[in-house]
């Protein structure tokens, strides 16, 4: 036998040991899987009898992303480039403030979205948009309007008019 005839016998013999090996592990898989099907570990699983979400839809790059923000319930805010985040906040600042006691807390706050606007514009990343920083009188004044149109005019009393009983109850009650 040649050294050729060697190597090629040897490469046979190794491939279908390999194939054996393959056929033993599938076998041992196949017989996990049954016994745990016999067990019922396979009952009763979430999601069971409903169809594969996202099933039929393009594909999507991002798709274990979105779900990770659905299951995790993350607002998709914090996603956003800080421009924007500033700004999505500035817009949203009459509702943030609306309940808020005092206008010193109003000012407060509005103090501290300024300072994020203005750290921002000191040091800007992401996309060039412009952003400016609140005005707080703006804003105070606002909340006062709202605040004054939230609180309903007391009703004046009307005064009771006591009326007379007639001559037939009267006479009853004596």
């Amino acid at each position: 036998m040649t050294l050729r005839h060697r190597e090629t016998a040897f490469t046979l013999r190794l491939s279908w040991e390999v194939a054996r090996l393959d056929l033993r592990w599938e076998a041992s898989v196949e017989a996990q899987i049954r016994s745990a099907q016999e067990r019922g570990e396979f009952d009763n699983l979430p999601g069971a009898g409903r169809p594969i979400a996202g099933r039929g839809l393009p594909y999507d790059e991002s798709w274990w992303i979105r779900s990770f923000l659905e299951r995790e319930q993350v607002p998709t805010d914090l996603l956003l480039p800080t421009p924007l985040l500033l700004r999505r906040r500035i817009e949203q600042l009459p509702d943030e403030v609306r309940d808020l006691p005092t206008e010193e807390a109003v000012r407060a706050v509005v103090a501290e979205l300024n300072a994020e606007v203005l750290a921002w514009l000191r040091n800007p990343s992401g996309p060039r948009i412009a952003v400016r920083p609140a005005d707080a009188d703006a804003v105070v004044q606002r909340w006062q309007d709202e605040r004054r149109k939230a609180v309903p005019p007391t009703p004046v009393a009307a005064p009771t008019v006591r009326r007379r009983r007639s001559w037939f109850r009267r006479r009853r009650a004596a």
